[in-house]
């Protein structure tokens, strides 16, 4: 793969241009836990949060020796070449990359650089190269930490950034030491030069200017090709004291997080980029649901703003592209880390980790395809697309509704999280949308349930319905409280009356219900399932085939009254049954006072499968007993309802 040049990224006024593009929009993944470990991404926070204390952890466990060979797999699998073909073939045109200086640079006894994190960086960016796409260097732990938090992997026995010349002397040199490695390197997208600063550090934020300008003049020393990426304080939300901006190839980067996707959020960016005459890059945002991602896609690129989302890969996670299943041994580790269980011994120790650690490689991951959908896809198209085939005859789960945009696959109110304390959604399970989604522990089962029911809430999905014919149709689901109903509606036409949902004693005590009869066309159809008053969870729907449009001599039948559909109806219904053999019938309808108020047909009936369409004009809405009796006694009763 030899790749084609397509030049530095520049600065173009307030757009980032190319030799291609004179206005380039970066869309980009951030390669967030790789080379800076986070305990959220691990599911350690609840005990180590920061890569210092993580590694503890390990080191307690199974020794210094075996922690450092670990943490060599750890990172040889978590990104590999296919991570970085597959963000390619995704969309992604740009790779954010935090750094660890640690990997990179020894402070003490003396400065001196570290060629293994150099030779990583190496490998990245010749994959990056081969499929076209920018790196972009980002410092994400600085010397000291440049935060109180542990994404900086701070250690507060020790002095921060800001608190030590050596620190900040040490980043200078590890910037310029880094420019001067990769200056003529083209797909090397630019320099991040500390990622989300967060220090009380005066009202014009004075260090954080000066650290910043130190920084730019080393860089521009040895070399004069690359942007530098302005990251503000306090997680890259706010620019005091950074503007006006020092450098002709200067890009300002902000981070957003937890709130609105509405022009207010970014108004003092667009001033700031105005008043500044640079470009603005959203560096980093992600960690919500597909909804509140592509109202941010959208809200980022119509004010022409590039962006780069947070992070490809964690330890059973949905709202990433990828998700490494969790092991039960590893699982373990995390209870004993937690307080609970004996401490494990060191071979099995080792072993959780190596198999974990094992289970980050892509191919063992778990890939989420609403994440990628929404940030590309869905900018452009408010179709939907099936997110599993589904064949009738059969079982449905309603968990596997369309992959779309909110309001074309499925409604949901709360759907985006816009603040610490809201969730996005209820659930939180198996997929990364609006839908409120949980562990399911039927019987019967892919693991998962729609729970939190609402009026208004429904789900979409495409089905390919096998042949033409009259469908039973089933609903699994468990009701705690009274009053719930379901509606089925077929290419937007509702099929059915509204089901009633019975109490079934628990949200995981599970029931089949009945939703009478539908007739599908074959081919590709619309199903779409409603809810309404709420009080209850739902598990599948079933369709079982009971009639076609074929000729089936050659089938044994049983005398059936088989329904009729739709069903309630008004004021004509279809009535199918049938007949084991040639024979006398008659399909009689009766009120609720079993008076007869009608001979639908009487006389010869053929073998096999029958309709009549019964035309209630005239009749009162009401239910009404039809009946089909037949030679030697046979006789079925059957309930309709007539609603008008």
């Amino acid at each position: 793969g030899v790749s084609f040049s397509q030049g530095f990224l520049k600065v173009n006024g307030t757009a980032i241009s190319n030799d291609e593009e004179s206005n380039y929009i970066l869309r980009g993944m951030g390669l967030g836990g790789w080379l800076v470990q986070e305990g959220y991404m691990l599911q350690t926070s609840a005990f180590a949060n920061a890569e210092h204390e993580i590694q503890g952890k390990i080191i307690d466990l199974v020794g210094f020796e075996k922690a450092e060979e670990l943490h060599q797999t750890y990172m040889q699998n978590y990104v590999q070449e296919i991570d970085i073909r597959k963000m390619a073939e995704w969309g992604f045109n740009s790779i954010r990359l935090p750094m660890h200086y640690n990997k990179l640079m020894t402070i003490i006894p003396q400065q001196s650089f570290l060629e293994p994190g150099f030779a990583q960086i190496d490998s990245l960016l010749a994959w990056c190269k081969k499929y076209e796409i920018y790196l972009i260097l980002d410092l994400h732990a600085a010397p000291g930490g440049q935060s109180d938090e542990p994404i900086s992997d701070y250690n507060s026995s020790f002095p921060s950034l800001w608190e030590s010349e050596t620190n900040k002397n040490a980043t200078i040199a590890l910037w310029k030491e880094i420019a001067s490695r990769y200056k003529d390197e083209e797909w090397i997208g630019g320099y991040d030069l500390i990622n989300e600063p967060k220090w009380e550090l005066g009202p014009n934020n004075a260090d954080l200017r000066k650290l910043y300008i130190d920084i730019t003049n080393a860089i521009r020393t040895v070399d004069t090709n690359h942007i530098v990426y302005i990251e503000g304080n306090w997680f890259a939300t706010t620019f005091d004291g950074l503007t006006p901006p020092w450098d002709e190839k200067m890009v300002y980067s902000f981070h957003k997080y937890w709130n609105q996707t509405d022009l207010g959020t970014i108004n003092y960016l667009l001033s700031l980029r105005r008043d500044s005459n640079r470009p603005l890059w959203l560096g980093e945002t992600g960690e919500n649901s597909n909804a509140w991602f592509q109202e941010n896609v959208e809200l980022m690129e119509s004010n022409n703003i590039g962006w780069a989302w947070w992070p490809h890969k964690k330890i059973d996670e949905i709202d990433g592209p990828l998700s490494s299943p969790r092991m039960e041994n590893y699982n373990t580790l995390l209870e004993y880390w937690n307080g609970n269980g004996g401490k494990p011994s060191q071979t099995f120790a080792y072993n959780a980790l190596q198999q974990q650690f094992d289970m980050l490689k892509f191919e063992n991951c778990i890939f989420q395809p609403g994440i990628n959908d929404a940030l590309f896809r869905q900018q452009f198209s408010s179709e939907t697309i099936p997110f599993k085939e589904h064949k009738i005859p059969g079982r449905i789960y309603g968990v596997d509704y369309d992959i779309g945009r909110r309001l074309f696959a499925y409604n949901d109110a709360e759907y985006k999280r816009i603040s610490n304390n809201t969730n996005g959604n209820n659930g939180y399970s198996y997929r990364n949308d609006g839908v409120d989604i949980e562990r399911c522990s039927d019987s019967q089962t892919n693991g998962y349930n729609i729970g939190w029911t609402e009026t208004g809430d429904w789900t979409k999905y495409t089905v390919t319905v096998q042949e033409s014919g009259i469908y039973q149709v089933d609903l699994r689901i468990a009701g705690a409280e009274s009053g719930g109903k379901i509606q089925i509606v077929i290419n937007n036409a509702a099929v059915g009356g509204l089901v009633d949902i019975p109490v079934t004693g628990g949200w995981q005590n599970w029931k089949t219900i009945s939703a009478g009869n539908i007739e599908l066309p074959a081919g590709t159809n619309e199903m779409t399932i409603k809810f309404f008053f709420g009080g209850f969870n739902f598990n599948f729907v079933q369709f079982t085939q009971i009639t076609t449009g074929v000729e089936e001599e050659e089938l044994v039948y049983d005398f059936k009254l088989k329904g009729n559909y739709p069903n309630p109806f008004n004021p004509s219904t279809t009535i199918s049954y049938q007949l084991p053999r040639d024979m006398n019938i008659s399909l009689e309808v009766f009120n609720s006072i079993g008076e007869r108020i009608q001979t639908l047909t009487q006389g010869f009936g053929k073998a096999g499968n029958n309709e009549f369409k019964w035309n209630a004009n005239g009749i009162p809405s009401g239910v009404y007993l039809i009946r089909l009796s037949g030679e030697d006694n046979l006789s079925q009763n059957r309930k309709v309802v007539l609603i008008k």
